[in-house]
């Protein structure tokens, strides 16, 4: 598993057949310091938007998420889309990229809706 956030969609005509449908987002790992440039792609079957935390998931895991089994050609998957993150240090994490607070207190913001025109 993984906290990662969301920085891209990816979108393809020609794909292995058991992936007709499935949204597939790019996902850049969270990290404590400095950004990476790592980045996985994921199965989303949950709706999950660019800028928004989320908890991925790898190989069995995944294809329980996705749906379809072992009928499918995809062993990443987005499995929770994360409301708030808190750590032993007091730092709060929140639900988009842009938001980050010491405050312990804050509850989770509202989710954003997907962009219009998004597969």
């Amino acid at each position: 598993m993984l906290v990662g956030t969301v920085v891209g969609n990816v979108w393809s005509s020609v794909k292995d057949p058991t992936l007709e449908g499935l949204r597939l987002l790019v996902i850049q790992p969270f990290t404590m310091g400095s950004e990476t440039a790592e980045t996985v792609v994921a199965v989303d079957p949950l709706g999950a938007g660019v800028a928004e935390r989320v908890l991925v998931v790898f190989r069995r895991a995944a294809r329980h998420c996705i749906g379809k089994g072992q009928d499918v050609g995809f062993q990443t998957a987005v499995s929770a889309i994360i409301d708030r993150m808190e750590f032993a240090d007091g730092r709060t994490i929140g639900p988009l990229a842009a938001e980050a607070t010491s405050d312990p207190r804050r509850g989770p913001g509202p989710r954003l809706p997907l962009a219009s025109g998004a597969p």
